[in-house]
């Protein structure tokens, strides 16, 4: 029983990190896809009310650290996000989010630029379980076909 509690932690906990983390850390534990879906769903949606809540104190915090770094707050990075957001708005951060931005990070982004926690809340949850029911899905079937090259 407390081996298994463990196996749902480790996919949740990789998921509110990292997204594509849960589906690896599911198919690696023997969890199924259906288990594996869902606690990747719930480890992102935990980052997603966590940061919206709290979104846009991390940024000034991370903005006044770069500063203090002495790094400059246009890079490239920096650059795409906001290209993405004039582009796509929420939508489009949230789309991304499990593929290419993690769910922090998404997450800070649409409540820096002003989505309501509402519209982050509904558009990330729509993303999260379209990404992973597509991503786990190509884990647990081409994951062997890694396998055999790593």
């Amino acid at each position: 029983m407390f081996v298994e509690i463990l196996k749902y932690l480790s996919v949740y906990l990789a998921s509110m990190v990292k997204f594509i983390g849960g589906p690896l850390t599911g198919v690696s534990l023997g969890l199924s896809y259906f288990e594996t879906v869902m606690l990747t769903v719930a480890g992102m949606m935990t980052s997603v009310i966590i940061f919206s809540i709290i979104g846009r104190a991390f940024a000034k915090w991370w903005s006044a650290r770069q500063k203090a770094k002495n790094k400059s707050a246009f890079n490239k990075k920096n650059r795409r996000i906001i290209k993405i957001w004039r582009s796509f708005g929420v939508v489009g951060v949230a789309f991304l989010t499990p593929v290419i931005f993690t769910p922090i990070l998404g997450t800070v982004v649409a409540a820096l630029f002003g989505a309501s926690r509402k519209q982050i809340f509904i558009h990330m949850l729509w993303s999260s379980i379209v990404w992973s029911a597509v991503l786990n899905l190509m884990v647990f079937e081409f994951g062997h076909l890694a396998a055999r090259f790593f």
